[in-house]
């Protein structure tokens, strides 16, 4: 079997005398048929469906016919099954396959096959695939017009009317038609995992003969995030989402006529972009982008963090869009999105969606996306963004028709899945029940804005000092109160720091480093004049400031906002007549009484206890 060209097939588990070399040889072969990082996520959703069976093994594959193969092989690396070179994978007898798309030759693999959605069900229109290789024209959005030539007996350049015909009609749905369904007119699966009686119906009318394959059997991706609700707290602290922050996922799936494309008419991104930069509030705004799979592979991650990299000094998060998009969409308040699956999913949840990009040519008209599609409220990027938002907020209603079509047996997709698949290899199904991965908090970000900041301060009620920040706002914003910068240490606007009223950082008080907070407080104020507080954040809720006036102080406050916020509030302070606390001790080694701000971000407010330090600087 190790003839010429087949020098790359594994030997282990499967392969030329595997029952010599595997230890456990006698094993139901199961095959992720892996096109994209994409349809990865979905067949990752069931593989733990399997665990604990020890009469199971687990193999991938690479079809290779889907153009976003970047993180593919990396992904199966992570994964930690055997993987098969596609050819191999043809040429193994195994008892089941999965695959969450329909690229490649999967009419030849040599087993039971079952297809998953790896959407929310089957709803966009995509040219059919070519023949020979079952390979979408993944580029484009309308037939290939290229390969539909005229007969070669015809005088005319004309092309044929049944040519013409076909290339004027719309492409066919993508998974729920004859053209990917069928080959040579015979199903290419022997089952269709359909989340809702809705596609079985499009799919009866659509490919009749496929129609016996469709098996209702829900969306294990949506039972994931449904259980992750009571999680919803733990990612929002993951998120670096603080008290009385509202958070805003920005989502896009790919293609040109997406919300992060620049070929629907109109380039939106670099007009929202800064725009949710200027117009947001640091303090009471928290915005994440979650962007499609396939435009990271399409164009690279050092590319998109390169694309995003002002908004991420300005403290918007960018994603994991593998591990931990449904988290985001779980603590989200708000999502800005387009037609992709992300925002019907948000929608199904009961969370408010403004749709940037909405383009309905590439959606089956009669499915559930479509007329979310066409309902939900419009985003205009032209207009402030505030308003938008509390508009949103305050009219909306959670959609049930959302929630409905997303899954028709909600909670029980581990369940039916787990049937389907033992049923097809006709194995016994092990004795517990069926279980799918919880959702884990991703890793903290807390978001650190390296951007300069524009503080706005205004005195409120009684010595209640109200601080809104913008990070880097390219106009100023129409805000009335006092005005300073704070700018970071590392920002990438070095010459702002000459300019600045407050300047910080955030890192432990031991890191060697920086010397502890009062040496690294007073080379601040000693390299940047006109500086008049360096502030060096120590913890969550605390930092160490050393005024112009030389006091060295500790600021404290109640949990939920940022520390500098504390600072620029003390800064205020001085300027509305509270010169006592930016003032030095009045007799040296004798630190004066505790004082307290209260300060507002938002609708929080923030009690903050500042306490003068000793100096060991002063000798």
């Amino acid at each position: 079997m190790a003839g010429p060209g087949r020098e790359d097939w594994i030997r282990v588990p499967v392969g030329d005398d595997a029952r010599r070399w595997a230890t456990r040889g006698d094993c139901r072969l199961v095959l992720l048929v892996v096109h994209n990082v994409t349809s990865a996520t979905r067949l990752l959703d069931v593989v733990p469906l399997f665990d604990d069976d020890t009469g199971v093994q687990l193999l991938a594959t690479c079809p290779g016919s889907s153009p976003f193969r970047a993180g593919v092989e990396e992904l199966l690396a992570g994964v930690g099954v055997p993987v098969l070179p596609w050819e191999q994978a043809l040429a193994t007898p195994v008892d089941l396959a999965l695959s969450a798309s329909f690229g490649g030759e999967l009419h030849l693999l040599q087993g039971k096959l079952a297809i998953l959605s790896h959407g929310v069900g089957y709803t966009e229109r995509l040219a059919a695939p070519d023949a020979g290789r079952r390979t979408p024209d993944a580029g484009r959005r309308t037939p290939d017009a290229g390969r539909r030539t005229p007969d070669a007996g015809r005088p005319s350049c004309e092309a044929p009317a049944e040519v013409r015909a076909a290339e004027s009609s719309p492409p066919p749905v993508f998974g729920l038609s004859a053209p990917w369904l069928l080959h040579d007119g015979v199903p290419v699966a022997d089952a269709l995992v359909l989340s809702h009686p809705e596609q079985q119906a499009r799919l009866k009318e659509a490919c009749p003969v496929a129609a016996p394959l469709g098996v209702l059997a829900g969306d294990p991706c949506f039972d994931r995030i449904l259980a992750a609700r009571p999680s919803r707290t733990y990612f929002r602290n993951a998120l670096g989402v603080r008290s009385g922050q509202r958070l805003i996922v920005v989502n896009s799936t790919w293609n040109p006529e997406s919300l992060f494309g620049d070929g629907g008419g109109e380039d939106l991104l670099p007009v929202l972009l800064p725009r949710l930069i200027s117009e947001l509030p640091v303090d009471e705004y928290r915005v994440a982008v979650v962007l499609h799979p396939n435009i990271w592979a399409g164009h690279g991650p050092g590319q998109i963090r390169s694309w995003l990299d002002r908004a991420r000094r300005a403290g918007i998060l960018l994603v994991d869009p593998l591990h931990h998009w449904r988290q985001a969409l779980v603590a989200a308040d708000a999502v800005i999105g387009d037609h992709g699956a992300v925002s019907f999913y948000a929608a199904a949840l009961g969370t408010p969606v403004l749709l940037g990009a909405a383009p309905l040519a590439g959606l089956a008209p009669e499915t559930p996306v479509a007329e979310f599609v066409a309902r939900a409220p419009r985003l205009d990027p032209y207009l402030p963004l505030l308003p938008q938002f509390h508009r949103l907020l305050a009219e909306h209603r959670p959609s049930r028709e959302a929630a409905a079509f997303t899954s028709s047996a909600p909670g029980e997709s581990a369940t039916l899945l787990r049937r389907l698949c033992y049923g097809l290899m006709a194995r016994p199904e092990p004795s517990g029940p069926a279980r799918l991965v919880p959702l884990l908090s991703p890793p903290y970000e807390p978001g650190e804005i390296t951007a300069p900041l524009h503080v706005v301060t205004a005195r409120g009620p009684g010595d209640e000092i109200a601080v809104t920040r913008y990070a880097d706002p390219r106009t100023a914003p129409e805000v009335r109160g006092e005005v300073h910068e704070a700018v970071h240490e590392d920002t990438r606007n070095p010459e702002r720091l000459a300019l600045a009223d407050l300047i910080h950082r955030a890192n432990a008080s031991d890191d060697p480093r920086f010397g502890g907070p009062a040496r690294w407080t007073a080379g601040v104020l000693d390299r940047f004049p006109r500086c008049a507080l360096a502030v060096y954040v120590t913890g969550p809720d605390t930092c160490t400031v050393r005024t112009r006036r030389g006091a060295l102080l500790r600021l404290a406050g109640t949990p939920g906002a940022d520390p500098v916020v504390y600072a620029s509030a003390l800064y205020a302070s001085a300027l509305y007549g509270s010169e006592s606390y930016a003032s030095p001790p009045r007799t040296a080694g004798a630190p004066e009484p505790v004082r307290h701000l209260r300060v507002r971000t938002g609708p929080a407010v923030h009690r903050v206890t500042v306490t003068a330090l000793p100096d060991p600087l002063r000798g």
